[in-house]
This record gives structure tokens, C-alpha cells and sequence, in this order.
């Protein structure tokens, strides 16, 4: 049965199906040895040989398979980097059989949950801006503390392209008075450095970020960074917030 290039590849974990329609629009993958650039090209997995980067998709018969990690800071949210950076492939090396990919990303100096699966449903579902899955962050930062700071936060913020984020509930869990404060922030938006830009708006210096939870799930306590381990059926069912 036919189906879309970007969905075949989703499937087999090769990527979410964003990523994969960039992997495919790069001309890294061929089909029956012939370069596509069309995400949206149909073709019968069945029948045709498909490879990424030279090497043969891998079979769908893999079992999908979902852990949740808690990446610490310093690491790319990544499955490569050309610099050489150290990546969260790098803390599963060895270790898990299946080629996962990351359930959305987590700044490199950023750190807490990060998600990690070859089910491609999932992590469309996870990831795609229409479900809105509320993510949860601790973030410490520093600067003089007004009433006023929280009213910029939990405000609308401008970001670099020009989009304005929305509102964002945004609770005090402790005003230092060595000037560094512990805030919570709820956002289902997640722009690329977001919770960063809106704390620069309010001329606060972010020293250090935790994402805690995902919908659903919360980081266990007893997870350490650079430590993961498998969700259970009853998780994913709770992340994606329906029955599979």
C-alpha cells in the first residue's frame, strides 16, 4: 500500500515527519536508487528499496519502543552533531537496540525530560503544534525583583521572526533576596528559546532551566541526569492523553 515518503520514514524512526521532510528535501534519500526530493511522494514500502544516507531503512517490524530520559545540560537534543558536540545518541550508545529520535527538542543548556521514541504516531502526536501538549519548566533567574517583571512574563513577548508568543501562566515559587528566583512556566507553544527570550523582556538572566513535565508525565525523582528508562503502556496512553 502506498503512502507518503515523509510517513514511511516517520514510521520506521528514521525521524518525526517534519524532520523527515527535511531529510528528503536535502536529497538524502533515494528510492529503488533514485535521488526523491518530495516529501509527499508516494511509494509502497513493500516494494521499492529505500535508503537514507546510503543506508537501507531499516524493517518496520522493529518494535517501537519509548523511554523517557533525563538529559542533562550541556548535551544536544540530537541524534548527531557536525561539531562533535555530545548528544543523547551518545548517552544511548550501546545500550538500546532501536534507533529512537527525540520527542521535540530541549536546548543544549537546558536541562530535564526529554522524550525519546521510534513510533512515529507518537511522536507526531507529541510534537505537532495542533495538540498542544502543556510542558512544564523550573527556571531559575537573576536580576532585581518588581511586580512588574511578572507582568511582562506572563505576557505576550515578541521573538527574534517577529512572532508574538501568547500569554503564558507563569507562577513565583520563591523571590531571593540574593536576587536569583525560582519561576514555573506552562507553555504549550514551546518556540526555540522562548522561556530565554521572555525572561531577557523582563531583564532577568536565566541560570539554569529544568523541564519537569510532558502533558502528562512528570520527571521521576529518582532519575538522575543522563539516566532514562522505558514508558510503560499506561504512560503513553497518559502523554498522549487518549486509549492506543
Amino acid at each position: 500500500m502506498e503512502e507518503r515518503l515523509q510517513n514511511v520514514l516517520s514510521h520506521r524512526g528514521v525521524a518525526s515527519r517534519r524532520h523527515a521532510a527535511e531529510i528528503i528535501a536535502e536529497g538524502r534519500v533515494t528510492v529503488d536508487g533514485r535521488v526523491v526530493t518530495e516529501p509527499g511522494a508516494r511509494v509502497d514500502p513493500a516494494s521499492v528499496r529505500i535508503t537514507v544516507d546510503g543506508k537501507p531503512l531499516g524493517v518496520a517490524e522493529e518494535k517501537t519502543r519509548t523511554i523517557m530520559m533525563y538529559k542533562p545540560a550541556g548535551v544536544l537534543s540530537t541524534l548527531s552533531d557536525p561539531f562533535g558536540g555530545r548528544t543523547v545518541a551518545d548517552l544511548l550508545r550501546g545500550k538500546v537496540r532501536e534507533r529512537l529520535v527525540p520527542v521535540g527538542r530541549l536546548d543544549k543548556d537546558s536541562e530535564g525530560l526529554l522524550l525519546l521514541s521510534n513510533d512515529g504516531d507518537l511522536v507526531n502526536r507529541l510534537t505537532h503544534p495542533r495538540f498542544e501538549h502543556e510542558k512544564t519548566y523550573i527556571v531559575r533567574a537573576a536580576g532585581r525583583w518588581s511586580d512588574d517583571k511578572l507582568r511582562v512574563l506572563r505576557g505576550s513577548v515578541e521573538m527574534p521572526d517577529g512572532y508574538m508568543t501568547r500569554p503564558v501562566p507563569v507562577e513565583v515559587l520563591r523571590i531571593g533576596d540574593d536576587n536569583v528566583h525560582v519561576l514555573r512556566f506552562r507553555l504549550r507553544e514551546g518556540r526555540k528559546r522562548q522561556i530565554r527570550y521572555m525572561c531577557s523582556a523582563a531583564h532577568l538572566v536565566v541560570l539554569s532551566l529544568k523541564r519537569v513535565s510532558v502533558g502528562a508525565l512528570r520527571l521521576p525523582d529518582e532519575l538522575e541526569p543522563g539516566q532514562w528508562r522505558d514508558l510503560s503502556p499506561t504512560e503513553i496512553r497518559a502523554a498522549l492523553g487518549a486509549t492506543r
